[in-house]
């Protein structure tokens, strides 16, 4: 007697959970951006360890940067490096990824410096502060490494976009046929 259900038992290697490396994002980045997931949480638990402040503001603005870096780069990772980023419904994955490393990059290197300049200089603010630094610099190396592997997301390549699965202008065959070097070729 035959074995029926053989063939639809057999493992299908293009719907595993986790893609290594994933489409978008590889795996010098996806390690950049687990550092970046490391040192952004060691920064917001040694910010949290400080029990007294002489100027607080900064060390809240610290304390929500290293916060949202943390919780948003984990979340952007997951994402990313498993087949969740198909069924959430965003098609525009390098154009947030842009957005979201430079942005946060650029706040976390701010509230770096706005608490260092404001800390009381005790050897928990110095090492939280130290943190803050390496992870903006992580997130700063990523924004390079985007750049330098996909370009600049945002720059249009001139060819209208087509909606609702209309054909761009001047893709149809009619203007194959109105093209005098496509006729001569005929």
């Amino acid at each position: 007697m035959a074995d029926v259900y053989s063939p639809t038992t057999v493992s299908n290697p293009k719907t595993s959970w986790l893609m290594l490396p994933s489409k978008p994002l590889e795996k010098v980045r996806c390690g950049i951006k687990v550092i970046e997931v490391l040192l952004s949480f060691v920064a917001f638990i040694m910010e949290e360890m400080i029990n007294s402040c002489s100027s607080c503001g900064p060390l809240y603005f610290f304390e929500f940067i290293s916060c949202t870096a943390f919780l948003f780069t984990l979340l952007l990772l997951v994402l990313l490096y498993t087949c969740l980023h198909s069924r959430v419904g965003i098609t525009c994955w390098a154009k947030l990824d842009f957005g979201y490393t430079a942005f946060i990059g650029v706040a976390f290197l701010l509230s770096s410096i706005i608490f260092t300049a404001s800390n009381s200089d005790t050897t928990l603010e110095r090492s939280a502060a130290a943190f803050g630094f390496l992870a903006s610099l992580m997130f700063i190396v990523d924004f390079v490494l985007f750049v330098k592997s996909q370009g600049f997301p945002f720059k249009g390549d001139g060819k209208p976009e087509s909606s609702n699965g209309a054909v761009p202008v001047g893709a149809g065959p009619e203007e194959a046929k109105l093209n005098p070097s496509a006729n001569e070729a005929q």
